[in-house]
């Protein structure tokens, strides 16, 4: 299998990032669905891997402010919650992909407020 990279990324809204794959896949993602799946340290647990942040902790409401690529293998969001030290591996991010062939049972949708947006336990 060739290597996976994006020929196209496209801001749809700041709640939609839209990705063309040089396979000629296409994946659509909500923002909520990317701040969630943050693998930074500040979101998953470094020796254990346990996520912190959980479904249901991200509002649906939360949006993307900018996105940056990170050398020729990532890229890195900036969101409205005011987290930006999550990498997202372009590999990782066509693992996330939700189209309903990747993911056939669909996404759950998050809540549209949270007490603490983006909390998690220390």
């Amino acid at each position: 299998m060739p290597y996976l990279t994006p020929t196209l990324v496209k801001r749809v809204s700041p709640s939609q990032t839209d990705i063309t794959w040089n396979d000629d896949h296409f994946s659509s993602y909500p923002s909520w669905y990317l701040r969630e799946n943050c693998t930074c340290a500040a979101c998953v647990e470094e020796f254990s891997g346990r996520r912190k942040i959980v479904h249901g902790n991200i509002p649906s409401t939360v949006e993307r402010i900018s996105v940056a690529p990170v050398g020729n293998y990532a890229l890195q969001f900036v969101w409205s919650d005011g987290h930006e030290t999550g990498i997202y591996t372009f590999e990782y991010l066509r693992k996330l992909c939700p189209c309903s062939q990747c993911l056939p049972q669909g996404l759950e949708d998050p809540p549209e407020s949270v007490l603490n947006p983006g909390s998690f336990e220390a």
